[in-house]
């Protein structure tokens, strides 16, 4: 199979956990040519997700690397079998690819854990407010564009609909909840919207109120995934440059203790809910 030119976080990450594996076991990457038989450029280029790599050679590397972790090897496998052929690719060429990124890590997490300070979750708006943020874009962005984010946002939404969606954990802020983006007829049915998701069963919301006091983090929404195993876990933060996403195991600890800790804080999904009712009703 030719080299890839633009690998996914997924493909990235699978050739990260292999160098990793490899680097831990003190096998080079010369060694790990001749084990494979292949050419040290190609070890390179599976290191970095350009290129593809068999179950085979990665059982292979696996046994010789004596990872005895067969839940983590099993993921690493299933990672490898992936044909990136999702709904998100049919937008790959329109739109960044840190967007796309993000829709696939949705569709393989396990479970979903978020937090927000200044925006409802991306999978919880309505369209008008998606809307109001995408014309909101410095520079601005061509109706186009503002359209196919629409469309492609509506899309990512069906991952949390049908028979066996991921648990969801997500945490708000009230701050975030008192945003009138578009004026306060759109931002009441987005809170309404907000209340009729939040009654899904794999759904936990919870609202962080302003009396809650301190918070850790500076504010930007996380987005944590949690992979099949703990060490393909994903933390994915916004930016003012798009998209940055995090797999060391000491930034995910970070992140989860950043989470915990929120929710620690937030009311429970019951009181989030009469919480979010009030501020509707007084729009």
């Amino acid at each position: 199979m030719p080299p890839r030119t633009t690998p996914t976080e997924r493909q990235k990450r699978l050739g990260s956990e292999l160098r990793k594996m490899r680097m831990a076991a003190g096998i080079t990457a010369d060694q790990a040519a001749g084990l494979l038989g292949l050419d040290r450029a190609k070890i390179s280029n599976i290191e970095t997700g350009i290129r593809t790599i068999s179950e085979e050679r990665l059982r292979t590397l696996a046994c010789n690397c004596e990872c005895s972790d067969q839940a983590y090897v099993e993921a690493l496998v299933s990672l490898a079998r992936t044909n990136g052929r999702g709904w998100w690719e049919r937008y790959r060429g329109a739109l960044a690819p840190g967007l796309l990124d993000i829709a696939e890590l949705e569709a393989h997490a396990v479970r979903m854990r978020t937090a927000h300070t200044a925006h409802i979750p991306g999978l919880f708006q309505t369209s008008d407010h998606a809307l109001e943020l995408f014309r909101a874009v410095l520079p601005p962005l061509p109706e186009r564009e503002v359209g196919l984010r629409l469309a492609f946002r509506a899309e990512r939404q069906q991952v949390l609909e049908g028979e066996n969606p991921p648990a969801y954990v997500g945490v708000v802020h009230e701050a975030a909840l008192r945003m009138q983006f578009g004026g306060p007829k759109v931002a009441r049915a987005q809170l309404e919207h907000l209340l009729s998701v939040s009654e899904r069963p794999a759904v936990a919301l919870l609202v962080v109120p302003f009396a809650a006091g301190t918070f850790p983090g500076a504010g930007q929404t996380v987005n944590y995934l949690e992979g099949p195993t703990p060490q393909l876990d994903t933390a994915q933060v916004d930016t003012s440059h798009g998209p940055e996403f995090l797999g060391e195991q000491a930034q995910l600890a970070k992140y989860r203790a950043h989470l915990d800790w929120m929710e620690r804080i937030a009311l429970s999904p019951e009181d989030s809910r009469d919480f979010i009712r009030r501020i509707a009703n007084s729009l």
